[in-house]
């Protein structure tokens, strides 16, 4: 009789604790940390222009500093660092390096910052430009470019290496459209734009490089959420839903003294 007892706790067991690893697989089925099968951009949702594709180079920078930042920046290189990803946002294995400045304040022009810092790019360390050893080839993320406040020069950079099993947080710029046929736009109301960028936890597989918001059939008082907004299914909103986009709103004062 114990041993029958003991055998049925035991079963009990076994069925209890294998049940709940299947309700664990199939409820992170859907996380993209965990998809074994490469992720790939979906028909209809925006891709990455491949004419802006391009292997930034690096050279290692041996340390770091208020007058080390100064020479490079003189010698015509940005001092920047490339880390590893650990949880969407903080980051180790630190190399640091120093990037030419005017290809990285061309790669700026024609994106746009908040467009570069949504884009995947490769990028080569080696121990001279142009020539010598190659140290690391990696593909990575800008995380952050800090800009001269007057001249818009690049000061410094920040990439995060961006492997395909990793999960980075981007800032995705939007892009309206829609405008023209817009009813409330029409009618002589104004759009409210609240947000040029929206965060979200991303597979780097599919990173998208804008997000296009939808304004073809919005009227006076409507707005769009950050819930509305149409983006691949491995991408996690990582602020609330229900903050508001974009808004149309009623004529300015101004414009209403003026037909006045």
């Amino acid at each position: 009789m114990l041993i029958h007892r003991t055998l049925l706790a035991r079963t009990l067991h076994l069925r209890f604790f294998s049940q709940a690893a299947a309700l664990d697989l199939s409820s992170s089925s859907s996380s993209p940390s965990l998809t074994t099968e490469p992720l790939t951009n979906l028909e209809g949702f925006p891709r990455p222009d491949p004419k802006y594709a391009e292997t930034i180079l690096a050279i290692p920078r041996a340390a770091s500093g208020t007058s080390i930042s100064v020479k490079e920046r003189k010698a015509g290189r940005i001092p920047a660092i490339v880390f590893e990803q650990e949880d969407g946002q903080h980051g180790g294995n630190k190399r640091l390096i120093s990037v030419q400045t005017n290809q990285v304040r061309k790669l700026v022009t024609l994106l746009g910052q908040s467009f570069f810092l949504s884009r995947l790019f490769d990028l080569e360390v080696r121990s001279e430009f142009g020539s010598g050893d190659l140290i690391e080839k990696v593909r990575v993320l800008p995380r952050k470019l800090h800009l001269h406040a007057g001249t818009d020069a690049p000061l410094n950079a920040t990439f995060i290496r961006a492997p395909s099993h990793a999960l980075l947080k981007v800032d995705v710029p939007l892009v309206f459209q829609g405008e023209d046929v817009s009813p409330g736009l029409r009618k002589g109301s104004y759009l409210n734009t609240i947000k040029r960028t929206v965060k979200y936890l991303c597979p780097p597989d599919v990173i998208p490089p804008y997000i296009e918001v939808d304004l073809s059939e919005l009227d006076v008082g409507q707005k769009i959420v950050m819930g509305d907004l149409r983006v691949h299914p491995a991408l996690k909103l990582c602020q609330s839903k229900d903050e508001p986009v974009c808004k149309i709103m009623g004529r300015r004062v101004s414009d209403q003294q003026r037909k006045k």
